[in-house]
């Protein structure tokens, strides 16, 4: 059996590098896609971003999934405006290195983290699933919180940067419940027909 999603939807196109590369440049579209749309959403509008990051290591895995953060964050670092809030709040490394830096760096260590999950099949039981996506998430929120605790102290960076987002996030985490693992149960029915 295939270890991540994407290797087990297209076996054989997998092991092409032409075929890495378009999983990678449509996963970093993706990625800035999710950061540019918001949803209405109390207490603050809500992006897909993260839920984007954790999905895509899940379905890539660590390999593909750290390629396609590492080449969506070269974009924003060669200044495209692929991140929330650019170029209104700015662009490339001086965004990178702002108050939400941490975020983005979170972003990196997520997708290898879920990634090595789903490797694992934590991306097929919606337990598993649920857990690596509450992994995941912890991992961008600590990050987050830590870097943006150096601009404005850790209690503001707790009511600012985490307390709004818990309740979007928590949403994200049970999609990919209830997502990835139906996508499995589509892999295994289409190898079976």
């Amino acid at each position: 059996m295939n270890t991540v999603l994407v290797s087990a939807f297209w076996p054989q196109k997998t092991e092409s590098l032409l075929f890495k590369v378009g999983l990678v440049l449509v996963g970093s579209l993706l990625l800035a896609a999710s950061a540019k749309i918001q949803v209405p959403f109390w207490p603050v509008p809500m992006t897909m971003q993260t839920f984007v990051v954790l999905v895509l290591g899940m379905a890539y895995g660590r390999t593909l999934g750290l390629a396609t953060v590492a080449l969506y964050l070269a974009e924003g670092a060669a200044g495209l405006p692929v991140f929330a809030g650019t170029p209104e709040k700015g662009i490339g490394l001086a965004y990178m290195v702002g108050p939400t830096g941490g975020y983005l760096a979170g972003f990196v260590v997520a997708v290898l983290l879920v990634g090595w999950l789903a490797e694992r099949r934590w991306d097929r039981h919606p337990l598993t699933t649920a857990a690596a996506m509450v992994i995941g998430m912890a991992v961008i929120y600590a990050m987050g919180a830590a870097w943006l605790a150096t601009f404005t102290g850790f209690e503001k960076a707790l009511q600012f940067g985490v307390t709004p987002f818990l309740l979007g996030d928590a949403l994200k985490i049970l999609l990919a419940t209830a997502l990835m693992p139906l996508a499995w149960k589509a892999v295994k029915a289409s190898s079976r027909g």
